[in-house]
């Protein structure tokens, strides 16, 4: 269960200042402006989607899977009652059949990798060059200052995409140790008509269009379940709402034998919020309020699942734009002493972890839990509901949408294939995540969310993502890093290239840091004049809530008036050529990135770079203002 820092308690009126702020939404629209609200739907009458599994192509690059994954316009329905929406989604070729594409128009297709096993994927753009949400382009190229980053002094605006692009993407392995050319960064974008941001790269050039990328992924993470979305500079939190995610699975065959379900009895769940117009199109309703008002797993609102009475092995993303999930399975009070169906954790963003049972959990957009939940107990007909309650969006005092039902499972389905054989919970003996031990004089970066009014800018430590890198991390070294954050509103924070894990938490005096951040700012940032963060703290240390203590993490919950510490054991990028392609190893120094994964807070500058070093690149100091790692 979330521990102390998970529910509301963590906001002390006594420290509410007036200069601790958050942004509620995207922009706040117009008063005047109606807000679109979903029809009426009937729940739990669309069976649940599971995304096909895309095939690889061992043929292409040998000693790695080759994909072609395309971004196209397409059609979805994402409920019984609603006409179809249009949509943008993946479709990954398939070798077997070059006419029938491998997707659902909607998401795009798993990809299913072997630990170890490189993969190379060209990502082609074929989306139209107006956006399914212009007006959001339109305003952002025309300044809305609740909408377009504006820059902290000293420093000045730059818009975050051209003049003439409307469209442009980039595909982000979201959890993958990565070389940075592949790793499919916001100025690595580019258009369906060809345009090519800054940093735009590719692998084997000689193999693609203008309106083409090729990526190498080593497949060195540990089993788990990643997943990719679109990155798009300026624009990432509309392109995911049109669809733009799916989920990329690295297996380990030596899993097989702990026992866990599998096949059927495996099942993916993509959580996400959308709002639909009554003819069933997207709206978004973002610039106007916070977060949207239907749930929606695997592109389905409120759908079903008929299941056995059995365990299952539930892998759940949190792919919403800006809501975190707080979730338990509620069951007919006549079938167990409590309304709650206990279940337990088994795994987390980087891998397995040793079992914990658990009632309920929160999860922030981009975490991933992955939860063994038996339904052997049921009675033939009992409805088990996912349910979600007491989160706030944006969590956790918001005003957006509340979201109560998400999906059921129906325990409707006789036990197949004789008794269960997987192996229950308490008895499973998976990978222990032994803890990283800080050693004495270890580095600490500071990272503050900072913000200079309400509705306005976010950005890491006052400066735009645009400026440089301003962190040089020593190639191999081990860092604490703190998310320092006066405002009212949690921020899920994710690192690329690193898994991490979660080392503490601390209260902090958020109106007085933020009064005294504000005047160094204004003073002219001296670094010795910088408010030292050990005078703002209110409280001892919080240890990790129990779901991410000893896991390995790729996004981080950083809660309000809080200083929330990670520490990433080795800054290592992968240095060796995938697939024999010459270019597609790290070199250093290399670039990567850190960001909020509340999309909208990323669009408007809450992102920074940070760089790796060698020996003779530089001292691996830096004032602390950017950040990427795995």
């Amino acid at each position: 269960m979330a521990g102390a820092m998970g529910g509301a308690a963590v906001l002390p009126q006594s420290v509410l200042g007036v200069r601790a702020y958050a942004s509620p939404a995207h922009g706040t629209g117009s008063a005047d402006t109606p807000v679109p609200q979903t029809p009426p739907l009937e729940k739990y009458v669309d069976p649940l989607p599971r995304p096909l599994t895309a095939i690889p192509d061992p043929s292409v690059y040998p000693g790695a899977d080759y994909y072609e994954i395309t971004m196209r316009q397409g059609s979805w329905r994402f409920h019984r009652d609603l006409g179809p929406a249009t949509v943008w989604g993946y479709w990954a070729e398939n070798p077997h059949d070059p006419h029938q594409a491998i997707g659902m128009g909607y998401l795009g297709p798993t990809l299913s990798v072997t630990k170890d096993h490189p993969t190379v994927v060209k990502y082609r753009n074929e989306l139209p060059t107006t956006h399914l949400f212009q007006f959001v382009i339109d305003a952002i190229r025309n300044g809305d200052p609740q909408l377009t980053p504006i820059a902290p002094p000293p420093y000045k605006s730059e818009p975050p995409f051209p003049p003439n692009i409307n469209v442009w993407n980039v595909v982000h392995q979201h959890g993958g140790f990565t070389a940075p050319q592949s790793d499919g960064m916001p100025l690595q974008s580019f258009s369906p008509d060809g345009f090519h941001a800054d940093s735009y790269t590719t692998l084997d050039p000689s193999r693609v269009k203008p309106n083409e990328a090729i990526c190498g992924y080593t497949n060195h993470e540990r089993a788990s379940m990643l997943w990719y979305h679109d990155h798009g500079m300026g624009m990432t939190s509309l392109n995911v709402y049109a669809g733009l995610a799916g989920l990329y699975l690295v297996r380990d065959p030596a899993d097989e034998r702990l026992g866990l379900p599998r096949g059927e009895f495996e099942v993916p769940l993509i959580l996400q919020d959308r709002t639909f117009q009554r003819d069933g199109s997207l709206a978004y309703t973002m610039t106007q309020r916070e977060g949207e008002d239907t749930p929606v797993v695997n592109g389905k609102a409120y759908p079903f699942l008929a299941v056995e009475p059995r365990r299952y092995r539930l892998r759940i993303l949190n792919a919403s734009n800006e809501r975190f999930w707080r979730l338990r399975f509620d069951v007919p009070r006549e079938v167990l002493p409590q309304p709650t169906l206990p279940f337990w954790l088994i795994g987390t963003d980087g891998g397995l972890r040793a079992p914990l049972r658990m009632l309920n959990f929160l999860i922030s957009p981009a975490e991933r839990y992955e939860l063994i939940v038996d339904f052997s107990q049921m009675p033939m007909g009992t409805n088990v509901i996912l349910t979600n309650y007491n989160a706030p969006v944006h969590y956790p005092g918001g005003g957006g949408p509340e979201i109560s039902g998400v999906m059921q499972f129906q325990v409707t389905k006789r036990l197949s294939g004789g008794a269960d054989g997987t192996t229950p919970p308490e008895k499973l003996k998976l990978p222990a995540v032994a803890p990283i031990e800080p050693k004495p004089h270890i580095r600490r970066r500071e990272w503050v969310l900072y913000q200079h009014e309400l509705f306005g800018t976010m950005t890491f430590n006052a400066v735009p993502f645009m400026e440089p890198s301003q962190d040089f991390i020593k190639a191999g070294s081990t860092e604490i890093w703190e998310y320092i954050n006066p405002n009212h509103d949690a921020h899920p924070m994710h690192v690329h290239l690193v898994n991490f894990q979660v080392l503490n938490r601390q209260p902090i005096d958020a109106a007085g840091y933020q009064a005294d951040y504000e005047k160094w700012i204004d003073g002219g940032r001296k670094p010795e004049d910088r408010p030292v963060l050990a005078n703002y703290l209110t409280g001892p240390p919080i240890p990790p809530d129990p779901d991410e203590a000893r896991s390995h993490k790729d996004t981080v919950k950083s809660y309000p008036e809080t200083v929330t510490r990670i520490i990433i054991d080795e800054f290592s990028p992968p240095m060796d050529m995938i697939a024999s392609i010459p270019g597609s190893g790290t070199e250093l120094p290399a670039t990567y990135l850190h960001h909020c994964h509340i999309l909208e807070h990323e669009d408007d500058d809450l992102m920074r770079p940070w760089t790796i070093v060698g020996d003779g690149d530089g001292d691996g100091g830096g004032g602390g203002g950017g950040g990427h790692g795995h």
